[in-house]
């Protein structure tokens, strides 16, 4: 497949364009123009690079790209990481917030869906944007047993602030690094809000307001996203695709 068709493709499918974002997305770094195998990572590292030439990929997709709100200059680890993406002949293309807002290939939508979690609405205001989701439970859930629930199938140890009520009814969820909606959670009254990183500033917030906080970790929080866009690049156009595990422990 022809480069500029995929990233085009993708461009209009995360509607990378509409989604007001720090993070420099779409296609970063070029190729020279054909697509055979792609690879899917949540960072854009040197490691994810040589994975993704390990596995003969030319095309990697990534959830962390590059540049953030400036340019950097080529050297050190930034001219490591593109001196090897241009002798390898390996795209980058980067997909952040409009990942994570997706309605159907977006981090928050797909986690949900992997638990099979009732969605109740969107949760959570940032910039205008609703990057979250609320879901009920009922009957009401153990805050313990949904910490072992989210243990045994991520294959992590989440770390809780146990703050709240033993039984959740309402949980709000973001990934990534959304502790700063933690007043939302507080203002809406939910019994639990989830997140991928913790922060020392709002512990104390959040014990004396009796929430409970719930911390997966940021990689762990921000793999499905891209895993649901491989999975449909593979459907819609048969493209070789493989998911790069790399995980950080963040």
């Amino acid at each position: 497949m022809k480069t500029k068709e995929l990233a085009d493709y993708l461009d209009k499918l995360l509607k990378i364009e509409e989604v007001e974002d720090k993070s420099l997305n779409s296609l970063v770094v070029d190729n020279k123009g054909e697509t055979n195998k792609v690879a899917l990572a949540v960072d854009a590292s040197l490691n994810a690079f040589k994975k993704a030439k390990e596995v003969g990929a030319n095309f990697l997709f990534v959830h962390h790209g590059l540049w953030w709100g400036k340019p950097l200059p080529l050297r050190g680890w930034i001219y490591e990481r593109i001196k090897f993406l241009l002798k390898e002949d390996i795209a980058l293309y980067v997909a952040h917030l409009p990942l994570d807002l997706h309605p159907e290939f977006g981090n928050n939508i797909q986690l949900a869906k992997f638990f099979n979690w009732s969605i109740k609405k969107d949760f959570g205001k940032y910039k205008g944007i609703s990057p979250g989701k609320e879901v009920f439970f009922k009957p009401p859930c153990e805050l313990k047993e949904l910490a072992k629930d989210l243990k045994d199938r991520l294959g992590i140890k989440p770390l809780i602030w146990d703050f709240g009520p033993k039984k959740i009814n309402r949980l709000g969820y973001v990934s990534g690094e959304a502790l700063d909606l933690l007043p939302q959670a507080i203002k809406v009254k939910l019994d639990a809000y989830m997140t991928g990183e913790s922060k020392h500033s709002y512990y104390w917030m959040a014990k004396e307001e009796k929430i409970n906080v719930i911390f997966i970790g940021h990689y762990a929080s921000e793999t499905f996203g891209v895993k649901a866009v491989g999975k449909h690049l593979r459907d819609k156009f048969g493209l070789n695709i493989e998911f790069l595990s790399l995980p950080t422990g963040c």
